[in-house]
């Protein structure tokens, strides 16, 4: 039972932020080239946007998880 609401929590935590800050973006590195001992690197920041659906999708699932009756 108490796993159940620690992972409602969480979803709706998680929806929060994604409602909130709407993506992440996170470094990535490349290698270019390679000439003897240099070595040339190109760092992108990649960006993920978090749907809107998704983040109200989380959160209703979290609600759920804490309001439906547990049977046990």
């Amino acid at each position: 039972m108490k796993a159940l609401n620690l992972a409602g929590i969480a979803l709706i935590v998680a929806g929060g932020l994604g409602l909130a800050y709407g993506g992440f973006s996170y470094p990535t590195e490349t290698q270019e080239a390679r000439i003897g001992p240099l070595e040339l690197t190109v760092q992108d920041r990649e960006t993920v946007n978090i749907p809107v659906w998704a983040g109200v999708a989380a959160i209703l699932a979290g609600a759920l998880m804490l309001i439906v009756p547990k049977s046990g």
